[in-house]
């Protein structure tokens, strides 16, 4: 599977470069493992959403990367079913028949958003599916700036970036170019 054309994408990097604010996370980690749910429920994040490629499996795949599982397991215990993913691949009108995003929702037993608007666009249909909770009670989870903090910084949510990407192999080449932004430095758990 492909990812088309992003056009929402290219329009929001205008409003990017205006508010450069839009691109800086609230939490960097090194991967999923490193985000305490735990915390983050205590602290009021009632709901999270994970982008999905290079943050819980390979790009275009439906399997959880294995050293992802027991991080994915606390999550879902702590969330409950408050977890959602939203991927510009599965639940798009690119994923024909929704055949990736059911893949998905067996593998991972979380929701898929089927949404039209590509992110980092289409945050309220999040929002929607999320029903009645505030967007600064929702965290958004995902390894490009520009695409997964932006989306969650449009509405408001708490984002968290993860630095390190499952692969770039079989990755869109232009999501690779555009989406490698640096943030070093010790972030602690989140």
């Amino acid at each position: 599977m492909v990812q088309s054309f992003n056009l929402q994408g290219i329009l929001q990097s205008f409003r990017v470069m205006v508010s450069p604010r839009l691109m800086v996370p609230h939490i960097v980690v090194r991967d999923i493992r490193d985000i305490n749910f735990e915390q983050l429920h205590k602290a009021g994040i009632v709901a999270i959403a994970f982008d999905k490629d290079n943050c819980l499996t390979r790009p275009y795949g439906h399997d959880l990367h294995p050293p992802f599982k027991d991080a994915w397991k606390r999550c879902r215990d702590v969330y409950k079913d408050q977890v959602a993913i939203v991927s510009n691949s599965a639940g798009t009108p690119d994923d024909k028949d929704d055949q990736l995003a059911k893949a998905l929702e067996s593998s991972l037993q979380v929701h898929v958003l089927r949404h039209k608007e590509k992110k980092p666009s289409g945050g309220q249909e999040l929002l929607k599916h999320f029903d009645g909770i505030k967007a600064a009670k929702v965290a958004f989870v995902g390894d490009r700036a520009l695409t997964d903090v932006v989306f969650g910084s449009n509405e408001g949510m708490l984002t968290i970036l993860t630095k390190d990407v499952v692969t770039e192999e079989g990755d869109n080449p232009m999501a690779i170019r555009v989406g490698v932004i640096s943030f070093d430095g010790d972030y602690g758990n989140g």
